[in-house]
């Protein structure tokens, strides 16, 4: 595809910002859609055009000016699915429904969606994981997901749509002034960051008897800058009434110990933890093959070193910082 116009939906949240000012440093028209309820006005990037409202009313302003949608709009906590799975049906699900009834009434055919590997839930013992291994997830957030896989799939067979479904693992760093700003914080290289600022006592390692090198969980860390490359790539291989699915990850694990030792010497700073229990479901090993998309979109993460994505973190975090 060349420079086209597209909708980014939860554009102003962080993957979302982060794609939308790769899409625009490449030429693309960007118009934001996000009801700020998790993202921020300020991540917009400039030059994008900022609609505020809800994806179930992407229809009042999608028409057939726009080429693409990329669709981000989503609500992501683990914990919270699980307490109220009501919430994740309707707005993950419900709400791409909406979307894609939008989508075809203003004849806007090509699609790249935000999945996740917790579509996949615990693997076991299968590493690194691909695309064709049984998707069991095991929690509602991870449901959604492979709910909205699904439902892709069919309109692809059934209305000629050109989607991606794109599957990350666990995204982390920062690219310029767009970086992570959840409330509340669940990540793990964000939580360490804000200990290295003073802004939080210690961090809590949930386990640490794991079958790992050092007991605690290894998993797949992906550089949000490499991510936000997949997407334009995955814009351009879109190929109508067909549904590709690819992994994102670098195919490395990095431990919570590890993650946590390389935050002390990026920042300077001790990082304080303890260990606690471990929290239900967490599988002991996450780790992506991106063969296909390196095969077919021909990506490949190009800032694959910890230490690097964690710099980039804290940098962001430092200027974020309430002063």
């Amino acid at each position: 595809m060349n420079t086209s116009k597209c909708l980014v939906t939860g554009g102003a949240g962080y993957i979302g910002s982060v794609v939308a000012d790769h899409l625009l440093a490449a030429g693309h028209a960007v118009t934001v859609l996000d009801d700020l309820s998790t993202g921020h006005r300020d991540a917009v990037p400039e030059g994008a055009e900022f609609i505020e409202g809800r994806v179930q009313d992407a229809g009042r302003w999608l028409d057939g000016s726009y080429d693409a949608v990329l669709h981000f709009a989503a609500c992501s906590q683990v914990g919270e699915s699980v307490t109220a799975p009501e919430k994740y049906w309707r707005n993950n699900v419900g709400g791409t429904l909406d979307l894609l009834d939008a989508m075809r009434a203003a004849d806007v055919r090509t699609l790249v969606f935000s999945s996740t590997a917790a579509t996949y839930g615990d693997p076991g013992s299968v590493l690194p994981l691909t695309e064709t291994d049984p998707t069991t997830p095991t929690n509602p957030y991870g449901a959604s997901k492979l709910a909205v896989d699904h439902m892709i799939a069919g309109e692809c067979a059934a209305h000629g749509l050109a989607a991606v479904s794109l599957r990350y693992f666990n995204v982390a760093g920062a690219h310029g002034r767009y970086g992570e700003r959840h409330d509340p914080e669940t990540h793990l290289i964000p939580l360490v960051l804000q200990v290295a600022l003073g802004g939080r006592a210690e961090i809590v390692v949930h386990g640490d008897d794991y079958p790992t090198p050092d007991g605690t969980c290894v998993r797949d860390y992906l550089h949000v800058a490499d991510l936000a490359e997949a997407h334009l790539l995955a814009l351009a291989a879109a190929r109508p009434g067909e549904h590709l699915v690819c992994n994102l990850g670098n195919g490395n694990g990095f431990s919570v110990h590890e993650v946590v030792e390389t935050a002390r010497a990026v920042t300077g700073h001790p990082v304080p933890h303890r260990t606690g229990p471990r929290r239900p479901g967490d599988p002991a090993v996450l780790v992506a093959s991106a063969e296909r998309a390196r095969t077919v979109l021909g990506w490949k993460p190009r800032r694959p070193e910890l230490a690097g994505i964690i710099a980039d973190a804290w940098e962001f975090a430092r200027r974020a910082e309430p002063r």
